[in-house]
C-alpha cells in the first residue's frame, strides 16, 4: 500500500514551512489528498514529483492534475462498475457497495446479507447506514480496518482517489464480529435506534457473513485494491475524454 506522508514529512523533504506546504497542496502544485481537514501526501506520487523537479533545474514541476469536478456517477461507466463490484462481492463472500464521500450509495449493494436487507427496508435504517459510511470518510487512518456499524456488523472501506481529490469509497461489510449474535437487550436497543420491530432483527440475526481471522485479513487486503481499480477506470476514462476532445478541436 502507498505510504501516506504528513505535512511534517513534506517540510523535511522540501525545507519549507508548513503554511507553504498547505498552499502548494491547495493550489495543486503537490500530489496531495485531503482527508477530513488534514492533508496527506502519497509517497509514490511525491517521489515522481520530486524526480521531475530534479530533472528540470530551475523549472517549476507540472502541477498534479486536478480531480474532475463532476460527481462520481458521471465519471464512471456504472453498469461496468456494478459488474466488477458484484464479482468481488461473490469472490470475497461479503457485501460490497460504493458511495460518494457523503456516504450516499452510487451502486446497488452486492450480496446484501439477510439482516441488512430486512433492516434496509425502513427509511430510518437507510439513513443510519449513510451516517456510518459518512463517518468512515472522516477517519484519518487511510489503511482499511474493520469498524462496527450501528447494526453491530463489521465493515471496512477503501478510498477512491481521482487526481488529488477523494471522490468516493468502497465498502465491504455484513460480517459478524467475534461475539455474535447480540443479546436480547442489544437487539432491543438496535430496534429502537433503527425504528423497527425487535422481531425483525431477531428473525434475521443468523443471516450474516461468518468470516474467520484469515479471511478477514484477506478481505482487508482487497478493499483498497478494489477502490484503486475504480479510480483507475475514472482516470483512464478522463484521459480518453481529454484525447477525444483534443481530436475534436483539431477537426473543427
Amino acid at each position: 500500500m502507498t505510504e501516506m506522508l504528513t505535512a511534517k514529512d513534506m517540510q523535511t523533504l522540501l525545507h519549507v514551512d508548513r503554511s507553504t506546504i498547505y498552499r502548494m497542496a491547495e493550489a495543486g502544485r503537490l500530489p496531495a489528498i485531503k482527508v477530513g481537514k488534514q492533508w496527506r501526501f502519497p509517497g509514490d506520487l511525491v517521489d515522481i514529483w520530486l524526480n521531475g523537479k530534479a530533472a528540470q533545474p530551475g523549472a517549476s514541476p507540472q502541477p498534479v492534475p486536478e480531480a474532475a469536478s463532476s460527481d462520481l456517477t458521471s465519471l464512471l461507466p456504472m453498469e461496468c462498475v456494478q459488474l466488477i463490484q458484484d464479482t468481488f462481492a461473490e469472490s470475497l463472500g461479503v457485501m460490497v457497495i460504493i458511495t460518494d464521500m457523503d456516504g450516499n450509495p452510487i451502486t446497488e449493494v452486492s450480496q446484501p446479507c439477510g439482516l441488512f436487507s430486512a433492516i434496509h427496508e425502513t427509511p430510518n435504517a437507510v439513513q443510519k447506514c449513510v451516517e456510518d459510511w459518512r463517518d468512515m470518510a472522516a477517519m484519518i487512518d487511510l489503511e482499511p480496518k474493520f469498524k462496527t456499524s450501528h447494526l453491530g456488523l463489521l465493515c471496512s472501506r477503501g478510498m477512491i482517489r481521482v487526481g488529488a481529490e477523494l471522490k468516493g469509497m468502497v465498502f465491504v461489510g455484513g460480517i459478524a464480529p467475534k461475539v455474535w449474535p447480540p443479546t436480547p437487550e442489544q437487539v432491543q436497543a438496535m430496534a429502537a435506534e433503527f425504528g423497527v420491530n425487535p422481531q425483525v432483527i431477531s428473525a434475521h440475526l443468523t443471516e450474516v457473513y461468518y468470516v474467520d481471522d484469515a479471511e478477514q485479513a484477506k478481505i482487508l487486503s482487497f478493499v483498497q485494491r478494489i477502490a484503486n481499480i475504480i479510480a483507475h477506470i475514472v482516470n483512464e476514462r478522463n484521459g480518453l475524454m481529454i484525447k477525444l476532445d483534443a481530436i475534436a478541436q483539431l477537426t473543427r
